[in-house]
């Protein structure tokens, strides 16, 4: 299975991610979320593995500038609902390995999940 990183295109994290899998001769596919969406089903599937606090990205701008009535009571289904409306408020990027999916960017990690 060729790996799949989601994010957004213009995200500095995401472009950073982006050309260590190249460099490392990472084949991979890319999706955009904010171009073109995310299911729920998927989204679900990332906030049950990682929990929608780590998935949701409550220090972006989206975030942020948010009513504040729709920032209290968080919880799993409110997240997803929020992400789902917003997805640039999804933590990015988001690496999909087929077995499992890394949140986030850090290249000790990429290594250590890619490693043959």
């Amino acid at each position: 299975m060729t790996p799949t990183l989601y994010g957004i295109s213009n995200c500095d994290t995401v472009r950073k991610a982006r050309v260590w899998l190249t460099g490392h001769g990472v084949t991979h596919d890319f999706h955009d979320y904010r171009k073109g969406g995310i299911d729920r089903a998927r989204l679900e599937g990332w906030v049950a593995s990682h929990g929608w606090e780590t998935v949701l990205n409550r220090a972006g701008t989206t975030f942020k500038a948010l009513p504040d009535a729709d920032k209290i009571g968080l919880d799993a289904a409110k997240a997803i609902d929020l992400m789902l409306a917003r997805p640039s408020m999804i933590k990015r990027p988001v690496l999909d390995l087929g077995d499992r999916t890394l949140v986030g960017f850090k290249p000790d990690i990429y290594a250590a999940a890619i490693a043959p």
